[in-house]
């Protein structure tokens, strides 16, 4: 059974979706740091085990990242999922993790990579938004995509009913992607070379809501 463990910062919407998805594999671990992260508590409560390892706490971000890689080897991890983890990780850091660690990201990659993505859509005038699973790269937000959540921008839409929306995606295809890892339809071979069920993953998988 592949052993799962989910790095957090904050509320863990995506985090209860994992747990509520019932994966093959095991969720043996959570990251948070943040203590104060309701996250903590959503994992606490599904009897999943924690580390709150603060970044504040150490001189260099490669210190902080040493301490989370390590955690990740005593918990002998095969897979790393970020959950709303809001740190910037090291080259070293990612490079130890490749091939093995999942972001998702409130966009239609390659565009809108880094932050306010609801906003710059609506700016923009776009007919379509989403949310975006891929690997993750030491640069950002640039790993290939596995998988995509695609909705229609409604006329109504502002920052935050788009945001909603775009979550209300999120937990539908994370815990999908994850899970397709688990048993093995979706296997990672080199940087260029993503396999989804014996075929060469060209395009990520695309569920549309519109």
């Amino acid at each position: 059974m592949m052993k799962i463990a989910v790095l957090v910062s904050g509320s863990g919407s995506n985090l209860q979706a994992l747990i509520d998805a019932r994966l093959s594999g095991q969720i043996v671990g959570v990251i948070c740091n943040k203590p104060e992260a309701y996250a903590l508590k959503r994992a606490q409560q599904a009897g999943i085990q924690t580390a709150v390892i603060e970044h504040k706490q150490y001189p260099t971000r490669e210190t902080f990242d040493d301490v989370m890689h390590q955690q990740l080897l005593d918990w002998n991890i095969d897979l790393v999922v970020l959950a709303g983890f809001m740190r910037i990780l090291s080259a070293k850091f990612v490079h130890a993790w490749e091939g093995k660690m999942l972001n998702i990201h409130p966009s239609l990659l390659p565009h809108y990579k880094g932050m306010h993505t609801h906003q710059r859509v609506l700016n923009t005038g776009d007919m379509y938004h989403g949310c975006t699973v891929h690997y993750v790269t030491a640069e950002l937000d640039a790993g290939q995509s596995l998988a995509q959540g695609v909705l229609q921008v409604a006329r109504h839409d502002d920052v935050d009913k788009l945001a909603q929306r775009v979550h209300e995606l999120e937990h539908l295809i994370y815990p999908q992607v994850v899970e397709w890892i688990c048993t093995g339809a979706l296997q990672y071979h080199n940087t260029n070379t993503v396999m989804y069920r014996n075929q060469v993953l060209n395009q990520p998988i695309q569920f549309c809501k519109l």
